[in-house]
């Protein structure tokens, strides 16, 4: 009996390789935006703090100390909003490529899948027809 071998297979093991690099891309643009978004919620609680410290100051210094403080935490905090929406932009392109490598290797494993239940049925066939052969030869003889 012959062994199946799927003619694709190595399209389908280079397809799979795409897929991993392309899941990877993913995750370090993931990364990115956590990163991003791990700062900005550390902005929002200095901002916290900041308010918190401002309250029932009296002392004219401080207040504009920390009023300079607050300034900085916003530009800050508009400088990483633009930062996480290009990061965003380019985890949904690193989103769309996986997903078009995930397409392309889905549809050769179910040609694969479809070729080896094609191979299981011909060799069943041949087993079979096989079997009935000597059934008839040994009543046969």
């Amino acid at each position: 009996m012959k062994k199946f071998k799927f003619e694709l297979e190595q399209v389908l093991e280079f397809r799979n390789f795409e897929k991993e690099a392309a899941e990877g891309e993913l995750a370090k643009a993931l990364a990115v935006e956590n990163e991003i978004q791990e700062k900005l919620n550390n902005i929002a609680l200095q901002y916290l703090s900041l308010k918190k410290q401002m309250k029932g100051s009296l002392d004219f210094s401080d207040m504009l100390s920390q009023s300079q403080h607050s300034n900085l935490l916003e530009y800050q905090k508009e400088e990483l909003l633009k930062q996480l929406a290009e990061a965003k932009l380019v985890t949904e392109q690193k989103r769309l490529v996986l997903q078009e490598c995930m397409k392309k290797t889905t549809a050769l494993e179910k040609l694969k899948e479809k070729q080896l239940e094609q191979y299981r049925a011909e060799e069943n066939y041949e087993e079979s027809e096989f079997m009935d052969d000597l059934a008839v030869m040994r009543k046969n003889p």
